[in-house]
């Protein structure tokens, strides 16, 4: 029996083992949605196809598993390259399936025809173009492949119109087998021996956790190797979460809004254990000082990530859970050893605490107004921490990272390498989607939800409980902050004090809308927002031009963070 490429399509997303689509139809991609009743496949109508791939990528770093979109071709097509552009940036597994004008017309500037092939080249791990209704089963089979597997990453498929009305017979790959791809999971035995001679010999280690222990979920084990080792550990903005915040050898977040002990630690360690990070400029700032006196020991999956920014000591190209055994199986066979190291770093640690006392986070718990900072305590406070939460990208984004204590993996959703305003919100519904009974909160800005929170009505229709916490500042608040510090407090165009009514937006939108004006409305707000079975906005109207801290500075270096006291003239 015979199947047409849309059929094929569908059985496929179904043999994947794929539940949720985020999409919208149009002209080239009808046939697919004719026959998408006939799939046990729920699909979810995005108003904009930028907030369908955030809901993808939110559902996949929930989850670890691939969240999939589908859209028709040219503008739909188009619409999407920032969220996938955000998914590559941090290497999460989005398949985005789009509609294509036939074959003969490709190259023909027909009617809503785009190249998304080569515009998406840039930001994604593959792309396909489907020419053959004979290799489209295949083809969905590597893409769901390649985006899981090695470092992961979004695959985008283009299906054009004449490939989905076309019949064969279905042929299902049950296994992949791509000669050029073949990720390296294993680290090398003698490379992994080196770095347990280094860490050894050291006397200011720090374990530095980048978002590649998130995604090989690797979160066991390094909390394993972190114990086993007694060193402090200092995660990146994409690594809340891989090793508890509240366990005392935390140092909390490192880089530009990173803590003041984990910054100071980097900048004073003899070895940097890096475990799956990037070495982003956000963290390392300026390069030539970067952890000056510190030898480098650097895993991760990708093998062009190692070398790229920072020279590696000792590289190893491998899984970060599989190496993490692999070096704590070392650590093993050399108890007496183990036992010196720790106690050789006991000055190390008391220099730690010492600046962990010298500068905690803080700010003014006295003003009238309220405090951002104080929204995400209370927020924190009043769930217990037990959420998943998404950001959108600017002020409230660092303080979330500061203010929550994130202790288990996949629970913080935020774009970090492209830095995507309007992340947050559509991120949280992919997330509530995958986990319809958890609470899903989305701390987003007043600048960022604004730019995809038409997806509220989404929320309305099928009933996410989604909480959106509106840091309202009415300013675009990372860029004033740096017009302040650098810029002679011109505000040029991040003045957003013309806002809309957020309550009244919510109501449009079929949510509830809550505001606080004063600090004694905040906990009322919050507590009726928990208790609102529906998707619910809290418009937090804040102190205006509070400022973030720490800062580094751009082109400083780790020890020279701009700290509350110490304001630039």
């Amino acid at each position: 029996m015979k199947l047409t490429g849309a059929q094929i399509f569908l059985e496929s997303l179904v043999r994947e083992g794929v539940k949720h689509i985020f999409g919208h139809p149009g002209g080239v991609v009808l046939t697919i949605y004719d026959e998408l009743p006939k799939f046990p496949l729920k699909h979810f109508l995005v108003r904009h196809e930028q907030g369908g791939v955030h809901m993808a990528d939110g559902y996949a770093r929930a989850t670890g598993k691939a969240g999939v979109v589908l859209v028709t071709s040219g503008p739909g097509a188009t619409n999407t390259v920032t969220g996938l552009a955000t998914a590559y940036m941090d290497s999460i597994p989005v398949v985005c399936f789009t509609g294509q004008v036939p074959t003969h017309l490709v190259g023909n500037d027909a009617f809503q025809e785009a190249d998304i092939v080569g515009i998406s080249r840039p930001c994604t791990k593959h792309n396909y173009l489907v020419k053959d209704v004979n290799d489209l089963a295949r083809i969905v089979r590597e893409a769901f492949y390649i985006a899981t597997t090695g470092r992961p990453g979004p695959v985008l498929v283009d299906l054009p119109k004449d490939v989905i009305n076309a019949q064969t017979e279905f042929h299902w790959p049950e296994k992949v087998h791509l000669r050029s791809y073949n990720p390296t999971y294993q680290g090398h035995p003698g490379q992994v021996a080196k770095a347990v001679d280094l860490i050894l010999q050291s006397r200011k280690p720090v374990i530095y956790v980048g978002g590649g222990a998130i995604l090989s979920n690797a979160s066991p084990e390094l909390v394993s190797f972190a114990t086993k080792l007694g060193t402090p550990v200092a995660p990146t903005l994409m690594a809340l979460g891989a090793f508890p915040m509240t366990h005392w050898q935390c140092t909390g977040m490192l880089g530009m809004h990173g803590e003041y002990q984990a910054n100071m630690a980097m900048h004073d360690a003899d070895l940097l254990i890096a475990i799956g990070p990037r070495f982003d400029d956000r963290v390392t700032g300026k390069l030539d000082e970067f952890a000056p006196c510190a030898k480098k020991i650097h895993l991760d999956i990708d093998p062009t990530s190692i070398g790229k920014n920072i020279r590696a000591d000792v590289p190893i190209v491998g899984d970060a859970r599989e190496v993490l055994r692999q070096m704590m199986a070392e650590l093993d066979g050399r108890p007496q050893e183990l036992e010196e190291f720790k106690a050789n770093i006991q000055e190390w640690w008391a220099q730690v605490r010492k600046w962990r006392e010298e500068h905690p986070l803080s700010y003014d718990r006295t003003s009238p107004n309220i405090k951002p900072q104080y929204v995400i305590e209370k927020l924190y406070e009043l769930t217990g921490g037990d959420a998943i939460v998404s950001t959108g990208v600017g002020q409230h984004q660092m303080w979330a990272a500061q203010f929550w204590k994130f202790d288990r993996p996949r629970t913080f959703l935020t774009s970090g390498g492209l830095g995507t305003m309007g992340y947050g919100f559509p991120a949280a519904v992919g997330a509530q989607v995958a986990f319809p009974d958890r609470l899903v909160i989305d701390i987003d800005g007043d600048g960022s939800f604004q730019m995809t929170c038409q997806d509220l009505i989404l929320a309305a229709e099928h009933n996410l409980p989604v909480k959106v916490a509106i840091i309202n500042n009415g300013y675009i608040g990372m860029v004033r902050q740096w017009q302040e510090f650098f810029f002679r407090r011109n505000y040029s165009q991040s003045d957003m004090a013309c806002q809309p009514d957020f309550v009244k937006l919510a109501e449009a939108y079929r949510c509830a809308g809550l505001r606080a004006t004063k600090p004694d409305e905040m906990v009322g707000v919050i507590k009726e927002a928990l208790a609102t079975p529906g998707p619910v906005v809290m418009d937090f109207q804040v102190e205006r031009e509070e400022n973030c801290f720490p800062m580094i500075p751009a082109g400083g270096a780790h020890h020279q963070m701009i700290l509350p006291e110490v304001m630039p003239s």
